[in-house]
């Protein structure tokens, strides 16, 4: 069994590598955590303060997933999801938050997967690169 777990790896490795992942949070500390994990991993990450600012890299930046908090200020998660939506962006979203009903707000979103606040990065990473690799 552990003669497979370098091929798992690689296999996992080739199906992130050069994927490209938008964080958009309001919390420095928390964007720069996922920044470093998932960069880490071999995908391609920008961060975002909030959805305005989400939405002016977009321009240039064009991420495979976008994992996106919801209570944010400038612009929260619902409004810049509904802006993607507005704009006919097919983007995956993974949303990260510690708002209630968070499985209900992602069924709205139609959000790809849910990350409650606080979480594991045991837990997350695996998540997105799952989304990543759809």
């Amino acid at each position: 069994m552990s003669g497979y777990w370098p091929f798992l790896w690689h296999a996992i490795a080739t199906l992130v590598a050069g994927k490209r992942i938008m964080v958009v949070d309001d919390d420095p500390d928390l964007r720069e955590l996922l920044f470093t994990a998932l960069a880490d991993e071999g995908f391609e990450v920008v961060p975002a303060a909030n959805g305005e600012e989400a939405l002016g890299l977009l321009r240039t930046f064009r991420p495979d997933v976008i994992v996106l908090d919801l209570m944010m200020p400038v612009m929260d998660g619902w409004q810049f999801a509904n802006e993607l939506k507005a704009r006919d962006e097919d983007i995956p979203i993974v949303l990260l938050s510690a708002a209630r009903d968070l499985k209900n707000h992602a069924r709205e979103m139609n959000a790809a997967d849910v990350i409650e606040k606080p979480f594991d990065l045991s837990e997350l990473i695996p998540k997105i690169e799952r989304v990543a690799a759809s």
